[in-house]
């Protein structure tokens, strides 16, 4: 805070003048800085100088403050790579409002991961008795594939690709996995077959078995 010293002084002090007075106050004024500054430092305190307010920058100013007060900020110029499928499970329902356009043409499809967003997807790739009974498939899994997503919607846009079947179920929630990560589960082809021992049963030979660590 500002600090106003009022000097004190007598008739004799008054007999030289105001220049006198004047250095009586700096003097005051400059014992007060430098106790002030070591008691500070002992006390492991920096002690900042108000400045006038036409002298030098202000004191809000951002080019002053310390790196770790600052909160950096940027924003996206381009995107390099996709890395994410696009793909994701979840569920689909009808949307709250009943009166709005939307509702005769989209449903709501909610992700399980939260990371992805919601999607509108189309009525035409749900069941057809979708509206009419929507709690049969309140449990169901779905997998819908994000097409689009307009910057003033706060939804993406979709596509139903297939249904899983019931939520909690291994192999449903196996190939939504499966699927959200784009690996490949499907079979082999018969030239990858091809590769594997045509003499059945096969087994592993004696020479083999002394080469190899068993791990069964």
């Amino acid at each position: 805070p500002d600090v106003i010293i009022e000097a004190q002084f007598d008739d004799n002090d008054a007999e030289h003048g105001q220049d006198h007075l004047q250095d009586l106050v700096t003097d005051d004024i400059k014992k007060l800085s430098l106790d002030t500054g070591e008691k500070g430092k002992a006390a492991g305190v920096t002690v900042v100088h108000r400045a006038k307010q036409d002298d030098g920058p202000k004191v809000n100013d951002p080019r002053l403050l310390p790196d770790e007060f600052l909160q950096r900020t940027a924003k996206v110029v381009c995107i390099l790579e996709k890395k994410h499928s696009r793909a994701a499970t979840g569920f689909i329902k009808l949307l709250a409002d009943r009166n709005s356009e939307l509702f005769k043409r989209c449903a709501m499809f909610s992700p399980v991961d939260h990371r992805v967003p919601r999607v509108y997807v189309p009525l035409a790739d749900c069941p057809p008795d979708f509206v009419t009974k929507p709690e049969v498939y309140s449990q169901m899994l779905f997998i819908c594939r994000i097409v689009d997503w307009k910057e003033d919607s706060n939804f993406a846009s979709g596509q139903l690709c297939k249904s899983l079947g019931q939520a909690g179920e291994i192999e449903p929630e196996s190939e939504g996995i499966l699927t959200e990560y784009g690996v490949d589960f499907s079979d082999f082809s018969p030239e990858v077959l091809e590769c594997l021992p045509q003499n059945l049963p096969w087994v592993i030979s004696p020479g083999e078995l002394a080469k190899r660590r068993d791990l069964r």
